[in-house]
C-alpha cells in the first residue's frame, strides 16, 4: 500500500475508533515510520520541536483568560452592553447572543468558552421567551464560532506560528469577516424573528445604555491593549496575551472583587490541564506533519489539483471544499497544522497572499466547531439547551451556509480580509 494512503487511512481508522487525536496522530505516523524504515528518534524530534514555539505560549494565557471571565462578573456585564444596544430590535434574544459573542471572542479567542459561558445563560433563556429550542442552541453554538476568526484567535496564532506569517496581521485580517459573519446572522435571526414572532425586549433608554457601556468598559479595553499592542509593535502575541491576564485579574480580584482569591489555584490548575490536551495534540501533528511533507502530500496534491484545474478561484474553491470536509472530523488546530503543508502550496500555486490564505482557512474550519462528527461547540450547546443533535443540526445548516458564503465573499473580494492588514501593517505587503 502506498505509504501517504496507509498514513492517512490508520489515521481516520483510529479517529473513527474514538482514539485520542494527539494518539492517532502518532500511532499512525510511527507505524508509517516503521515500514518505511525511517529512524524513530524523529519521533521525539519532531514532536519537541513542534511545540519548542516561543508564540505558542500565548495559547494557554488565553485559555485562562476565559476562565478568568467565566468565573467573575465580566460575562453578565458583557451581556448588559449587548442587551442594552439590541436587545430592543426585533429578536432581540438572538441579536444578544450573537453581539455578545463578537465581543467576547475579542476577549478569550475560545468559540467553546463562549459556548459554555453565555449558552448556560442565553439559551435558557430564548426557550422561555418562546424561541424555538433547536435555533436558540443553533445560533448560540454558530455565533461562538466567531471566537475563531475575530482577533484574538487562537488558532490564527497556530497558523501564524507554524506558518511563519505575521500573527497582527492575521489578527486584523479577521476583524472584518469576523463582523461580518456576525451581521448575516443577526439578519438571519431578524428574518426568523418576523416570520415566528419572536418577541423583541424594550430599549431601556439611553442613561441605562451609557450606564451598560460604563460598566463594560474596562473589560472592553482587553482587545484594545492585545491588538494595539501586537499590530503597534509594543508587544509580541504572547506577551500581549499576559498583559491581558494580568488587567482580567485586576479587574476580579480587585475593582470587581467577585472571585475570592482562593479560586485561583484551581482555576490555574484547571487551565493547566486545559492546555496539556491541545499541546499533546500539537505534539502529535508535528509529527504527522512532517510525515506528509515528507512523503510529499503537497506535491502530490498539487499535482492532482492542476489535472482538474489551473484556475486560482477554482483552486481555491477545491481547497475549501476539503477543509470543509476535514472540518468534520478535526479541530481547527489539528486540522490547521496537519495540512498547512497542503494549505500553503496550494494557496502559493493559485497565486494567494499568505495573510488572505490564512484567514480564510480560519474562516472556513470555524465551520468544523458546529458540524458533527466532531461539532464541539454544538455539541456543547445541545446538552446545554437539551436538543438533540439531530434537530440541532438541521438548524444550524443555514449559519453554516452564512459563514461559506462569506468565504466565499472573502475570496472574490480580498481586501474584505487585506483592508486592514494592508492599511496599518503595509511593511507585511511589499
Amino acid at each position: 500500500m502506498n505509504p501517504l494512503v496507509l498514513l492517512l487511512l490508520s489515521f481516520f481508522v483510529l479517529i473513527a475508533l474514538r482514539v485520542n487525536i494527539g494518539f492517532a496522530l502518532i500511532i499512525a505516523s510511527v507505524l508509517v515510520m516503521v515500514l518505511e524504515g525511517l529512524p524513530l528518534t524523529s519521533v521525539v524530534n519532531q514532536m519537541y520541536s513542534g511545540i519548542d514555539s516561543f508564540t505558542l505560549l500565548a495559547v494557554p494565557f488565553f485559555m485562562f483568560l476565559g476562565r478568568i471571565l467565566n468565573a467573575g462578573s465580566i460575562t453578565l456585564r458583557l451581556l448588559k452592553v449587548a442587551d442594552s444596544t439590541v436587545g430592543h430590535v426585533r429578536g432581540g434574544l438572538g441579536h444578544v447572543n450573537v453581539f455578545v459573542s463578537m465581543v467576547f471572542a475579542s476577549l478569550s479567542g475560545s468559540a467553546a468558552a463562549d459556548t459554555a459561558s453565555v449558552g448556560s445563560i442565553l439559551i435558557p433563556a430564548m426557550k422561555k421567551a418562546g424561541y424555538d429550542p433547536a435555533f436558540a442552541v443553533a445560533l448560540t453554538a454558530a455565533s461562538s464560532t466567531l471566537g475563531v476568526i475575530i482577533p484574538p484567535s487562537i488558532i490564527l496564532i497556530v497558523y501564524g506560528a507554524f506558518g511563519n506569517v505575521s500573527i497582527g496581521a492575521l489578527f486584523l485580517g479577521g476583524i472584518v469577516p469576523g463582523v461580518l459573519i456576525g451581521l448575516f446572522m443577526m439578519g438571519y435571526t431578524y428574518v426568523l424573528a418576523l416570520k415566528h414572532g419572536y418577541p423583541a425586549n424594550p430599549f431601556p433608554g439611553f442613561r441605562a445604555l451609557a450606564s451598560a457601556v460604563k460598566r463594560g468598559a474596562a473589560p472592553l479595553l482587553i482587545p484594545v491593549l492585545v491588538l494595539g499592542g501586537i499590530v503597534g509593535g509594543f508587544v509580541t502575541p504572547t506577551e500581549g496575551s499576559i498583559i491581558a491576564v494580568v488587567w482580567a485579574l485586576f479587574l476580579t480580584l480587585v475593582l470587581y472583587r467577585d472571585v475570592p482569591l482562593a479560586k485561583m489555584p484551581r482555576m490555574l490548575a484547571d487551565g493547566a490541564v486545559d492546555f496539556a490536551v491541545p499541546l499533546f495534540t500539537v505534539a502529535g501533528a508535528a509529527i504527522f506533519g512532517w510525515m506528509i511533507a515528507y512523503l510529499g502530500a503537497a506535491q502530490i496534491v498539487v499535482d492532482f489539483i492542476t489535472g482538474v484545474t489551473r484556475n486560482p478561484y477554482g483552486i481555491m474553491l477545491l481547497l475549501i471544499g476539503f477543509l470543509l470536509l476535514v472540518g468534520t472530523v478535526l479541530n481547527p488546530i489539528s486540522a490547521t497544522l496537519i495540512f498547512l503543508p497542503i494549505i500553503q502550496a496550494l494557496g502559493n500555486l493559485a497565486g494567494f497572499n499568505p495573510v488572505h490564505l490564512g484567514v480564510l482557512s480560519t474562516i472556513v474550519l470555524s465551520v468544523g466547531l458546529i458540524t458533527p462528527p466532531y461539532g464541539i461547540c454544538l455539541l456543547i450547546a445541545a446538552q446545554i439547551g437539551e436538543v438533540r443533535l439531530g434537530r440541532a443540526m438541521l438548524a444550524v445548516l443555514p449559519i453554516c451556509g452564512l459563514t461559506v458564503f462569506v468565504a466565499c465573499l472573502s475570496l472574490w473580494f480580498p481586501q474584505i480580509i487585506l483592508g486592514l492588514p494592508m492599511w496599518f501593517t503595509p511593511q507585511f505587503f511589499r
